[in-house]
């Protein structure tokens, strides 16, 4: 009866699991949909902005360029690992750690790397190796854009400054709730933009276009940070609820084996019980 009693242990502890995993696809799913409608909406902008932005600065003169599209030779990067704070979210900060990994040892291989990150697990993935410069992780306690802001105005000084050559943006962008898109894209300098620029279209400039594109410039900036930030904070809770729904039916599917597996123990116990009965009985009777 030993063995019953671990089974029936074992049965209850995975029916707590199978409940804590339940709530947490709930809370994943109730909040996916705020920040699924948040970035959805938010996309269109911030393309909108970087297009016009692109279009107008490819017209400018070379020498009145902005201080933030100088090209200088790459020697010192720093990559903005975007994670989240917590896990139980399946291959979601660990795509992201790996990316970044790859960026270190193939595309920037020989360089001076360092990381900031967004999230605590990118935090405590590479704090062990001294690469991280900054941890912004507090962001996401409040995701608003005055706090976005004040990271992206923390890197473009660093950048103006001259402390980096480039900085790359690692998250994940928001395909559905199956489905996390890991993205590497550059942020500073401003890539420039690919063939010719659309000189078609006919702006009328009120001030004059150096001053708007260099009032535009960080401006799209900041938005393109906020947008990668908002991208993860969607795809982590589309991440999560996915993990919690897997764990749910697998936890649901070792509670049934265990149930069957106790329900045979117990029939094979009965059984043994019985048969001890008879025999008794029948020694006695002989």
């Amino acid at each position: 009866m030993a063995n019953l009693k671990e089974i029936r242990n074992r049965i209850s502890s995975v029916s707590s699991t199978m409940q804590i995993t339940s709530a947490m696809k709930m809370v994943s799913a109730a909040k996916l949909k705020k920040a699924q409608d948040a970035i959805t909406a938010m996309r269109p902008y911030s393309n909108k902005l970087t297009e016009l932005l692109q279009d107008l600065s490819a017209t400018l003169d070379a020498d009145s360029g902005s201080k933030y599209a100088e090209q200088r030779p790459i020697n010192k990067v720093l990559l903005v690992a975007i994670t989240s704070n917590r896990g139980l979210c399946g291959a979601f900060n660990s795509n992201i750690i790996k990316q970044v990994g790859h960026l270190m040892n193939d595309t920037y291989k020989g360089k001076s790397v360092s990381v900031l990150a967004i999230g605590k697990k990118a935090n405590d993935a590479f704090s062990k190796s001294n690469l991280v410069v900054a941890n912004e992780s507090d962001v996401f306690d409040d995701l608003t854009f005055e706090n976005v802001e004040r990271v992206a105005n923390a890197i473009m000084t660093m950048f103006e400054e001259g402390e980096y050559d480039r900085v790359d943006i690692v998250y994940n962008s928001f395909k559905n709730a199956a489905t996390q898109i890991v993205m590497t894209e550059q942020f500073l300098p401003i890539k420039p933009i690919e063939g010719d620029a659309n000189n078609n279209l006919d702006y009328i400039f009120e001030p004059s276009k150096l001053e708007i594109v260099e009032t535009l410039i960080p401006k799209s900036l900041k938005t393109q940070l906020f947008k990668s930030v908002r991208d993860s904070f969607a795809s982590e809770h589309g991440a999560r609820m996915t993990a919690m729904h897997k764990a749910t039916d697998n936890a649901t599917e070792l509670r049934d084996q265990l149930k069957l597996t106790y329900n045979k123990a117990r029939q094979a116990a009965i059984t043994n019980e019985i048969l001890e009965i008879v025999g008794g009985a029948e020694a006695l009777n002989s």
